[in-house]
């Protein structure tokens, strides 16, 4: 039997979820007694954990790293093409020409690792970087606005800079306090 490969197979937006559940079900239909012996092996909808401020309050959110895309694991034949093709949501196989083109080992790789790595460190995503101008939200300098002068992306808090009676002064602020310009 021919070696299992990564393919991307792009699907409606938004509806990656429902596409890899329904493949699932088409590979646990499929005969075969272990993984490797199947031709459809693995659905893969790749996300990343990002942290997102709402309503002044941070929150963990999972994205999909590439919306209307889902990446299948199996051998390519025409039983295989049309498994997939027949799936409800699903457009067709990327790639150019008759077949399509697996993805190469370091593609796949890196995607795979973005989801590793992101899962290890879990860095939230910084909002805001020195220099910039921001407006600050809450607190007692509300309707301040300032300059970033550093940030503590693990505290999830800056140093801000605003004018006081017409010196500048050095205030440390949450990310939830502040508007960037």
């Amino acid at each position: 039997m021919a070696e299992a490969k990564w393919y991307a197979v792009q699907s409606y937006s938004g509806h990656e979820n429902k596409v890899q559940r329904l493949i699932e079900r088409k590979i646990e239909e499929e005969p075969g007694e272990s993984e490797e012996e199947r031709e459809i092996q693995e659905v893969l909808v790749p996300t990343q954990e990002v942290m997102e401020i709402r309503n002044g309050k941070r929150v963990a959110v999972t994205r999909r790293l590439y919306p209307g895309y889902v990446l299948v694991k199996m051998v390519f034949n025409e039983r295989t093409q049309h498994t997939i093709n027949s799936v409800q949501g699903v457009i067709k196989f990327v790639g150019t020409g008759a077949e399509p083109k697996p993805l190469r080992d370091e593609e796949i790789n890196k995607i795979l690792g973005v989801e590793v790595e992101d899962e290890a460190d879990d860095k939230p995503d910084v909002p805001f970087q020195a220099g910039q101008v921001v407006e600050i939200t809450a607190g007692p300098f509300t309707d301040f606005s300032g300059t970033v002068q550093e940030v503590y992306a693990d505290k999830g808090k800056v140093k801000v800079e605003v004018s006081l009676f017409g010196r500048p002064t050095s205030v440390e602020l949450d990310f939830t306090q502040l508007k960037g310009f």
